[in-house]
């Protein structure tokens, strides 16, 4: 392991350093009495810029999708105790979706651990379930390496948030400062490259297909593999869907390109899905909001193919024939090396594009575009051509999130944050102000509901003080709307707790924190008023639009039902 050999610094110098070496940019915390040596380090200097949250759970999420939106790592630094607590729900959605970030946790001194001392919490034991890897430092000898390996477990092999739990008197004592270039653990060696005869056998069973499906997850993101899922995509002429997490891994314009699968994907992309021969699936994982039913989807034979940097993730929830572990670019190549084009059956594929069409027919997310009441999916549709389809969308959870999914096409990776695998409310704020700082000039705005919005809304001070000019599209139906959809067609509807019955006026709230706020109730005004906002390049703005209350997300796969058993619009 080489070393750089610097002075003898204390222990919080020591994290910033770190923090510098790495090319930290942005550090997302709130300060607290354990972390206040690593705060008195960070006020004197200027490498590393922190930004004040109004709260812990606002600092995982945006130090989540600062990491989304961008190839960097996320930081987030948080004190002990209710510091640590409050960030819990941040840590779990970043490790749901996979997402490399690094936490600091303050910690009550080495010698207090276990009196159940003052803001005490046992991080490691607390944070175990929920992220990748934790580390408790209780030796100041070690706290350079440890931060070197939380990087490094974080970023490589399938990626994920790590812990540094540090003491408060670690972060006061002195030690030479010795900083390593790499480093190698020996329980830790991630599988990167493919198995050469597994790939032989997927290339040959790609090019026997005759009704193939490509089936793309957040993996390709998060391993920058999008160019390489094009480029196989065009060079075999299959159909390809995405997974919520997956979106811009491969162009929602492209005619191959058959939308979002799974409990409220398109009807063609969850036929297709389960009636093809042969599955190639890239860097997901067969989740219950994507099947449904395993046993429902075994039905239907077809031969699958599964590439994923995590062994762990594959035959978990359906049995594959041809598991590749591997890194999925290097994976991709491999394949497209070896694939001979000339090989595919062309008449078969022409017929199973001629299904799939027919599938198309459906127009399965067809809504009432003549009402008097502002529809969610013609916000989303405006959103999407006033802003070229260029724009960082954030989403918090619920039906926005499924409407932004269905309507707003990402024709690149990196472009679509939200929380997939734990589904937080709460999300999309803190998510916007992190892609806005990791892509400065870009045009960033969060899709909410009235109800997730309420979670995190005090970070429209953050915004305030750091001049983060977000924009915030709130469609406002009064209620919980995924929970009173659940409500109508399952519990006779009855809408328990789900009207929301006191609403604040979100302009004068967004007034308030010094930001702009409009409310739109009017088709018609839907198109003008996004296209004065996203002319304030500078200003945060707050688009309140009354939209219809009894408008459901279709298609609908029932919970613990089989792909193919949706519930279409027109059925109701």
């Amino acid at each position: 392991m080489d070393r750089i050999k610097t002075e003898e610094l204390s222990g919080a110098e020591i994290v910033v350093r770190c923090l510098q070496a790495e090319g930290v940019e942005y550090v997302f915390g709130y300060p607290g009495g354990a972390v206040l040596w690593i705060y008195d380090e960070l006020f004197k200097q200027d490498k590393v810029r922190h930004v004040l949250v109004r709260h812990e759970q606002g600092a995982a999420h945006a130090a989540d999708a600062y990491s989304r939106s961008s190839e960097k790592v996320g930081v987030c630094l948080v004190t002990s105790g209710p510091g640590l607590t409050n960030a819990v729900t941040g840590i779990a959605t970043a490790y749901m979706d996979s997402i490399p970030m690094v936490i600091i946790s303050g910690q009550v001194p080495t010698h207090a651990i276990g009196e159940d001392a003052f803001q005490e919490c046992d991080a490691v034991g607390i944070t175990r379930p929920c992220v990748k890897h934790n580390f408790l430092v209780k030796d100041i000898r070690d706290l350079a390496v440890t931060m070197k390996k939380a990087f490094h477990i974080a970023t490589t092999g399938r990626p994920g948030p790590v812990l540094v739990d540090i003491p408060k008197d670690i972060t006061a004592q002195r030690h030479e400062f010795l900083y390593p270039d790499s480093v190698t653990m020996r329980s830790y060696n991630p599988v990167t490259k493919g198995h050469a005869g597994q790939i032989k056998k997927a290339v040959a069973l790609l090019q026997e297909a005759k009704r193939p499906m490509v089936y793309a997850g957040g993996g390709v993101i998060l391993s920058n593999a999008s160019a390489q899922l094009r480029e196989l995509v065009k060079a075999m002429g299959f159909p390809c869907t995405n997974t919520l997490m997956g979106l811009g891994g491969y162009p929602g314009t492209d005619a191959q390109f058959l939308g979002m699968l799974g409990m409220h994907g398109t009807y063609e992309a969850n036929m297709a899905m389960q009636h093809c021969d042969v599955l190639i699936a890239i860097g997901a994982r067969f989740d219950d909001r994507v099947i449904g039913d395993p046993k429902h989807f075994a039905q239907n034979l077809r031969k699958i193919i599964h590439i994923d940097i995590d062994p762990s993730s594959i035959s978990k929830r359906v049995k594959v024939d041809v598991p590749i572990v591997g890194n999925i670019p290097d994976v991709l190549k491999e394949i497209l090396k070896q694939v001979d084009v000339q090989k595919a059956d062309q008449p078969a594929l022409k017929a199973w594009w001629k299904q799939i069409d027919e599938w198309r027919g459906k127009d399965c997310l067809k809504y009432d575009r003549k009402s008097k009441i502002i529809k969610p999916q013609y916000v989303l549709e405006k959103l999407y051509e006033i802003t070229g389809g260029d724009a960082i969308i954030t989403s918090d959870v619920g039906q926005h999130q499924m409407w932004a999914a269905q309507f707003y096409k990402f024709d690149q990776p990196r472009r679509w944050i939200n929380s997939g695998g734990l589904g937080t409310m709460g999300f999309g704020l803190p998510a916007a102000m992190g892609a806005q700082l990791a892509n400065p000039g870009a045009t960033v705005a969060c899709v909410t509901g009235e109800s997730s919005i309420q979670m995190c809304l005090q970070e429209l001070s953050t915004c305030k003080q750091y001049r983060i000019p977000v924009k915030i599209i709130n469609l406002n139906n009064r209620y919980m709307g995924m929970v009173r959809q659940w409500q109508q067609f399952f519990h006779g509807n009855r809408y328990s707790e789900s009207y929301m019955d006191a609403l604040p006026d979100f302009v004068k709230l967004a007034e308030g924190y010094g930001h702009s706020g409009l409310l739109i109730d009017k088709p018609e005004d839907v198109e003008p008023a996004l296209r004065e906002t996203f002319k304030r390049k500078k200003d945060l703005v707050f688009l309140d639009f009354l939209t219809d209350q009894t408008e459901n997300v279709y298609p609908m796969i029932p919970g613990g039902k089989g792909i193919t058993e949706m519930i279409l619009s027109e059925e109701l």
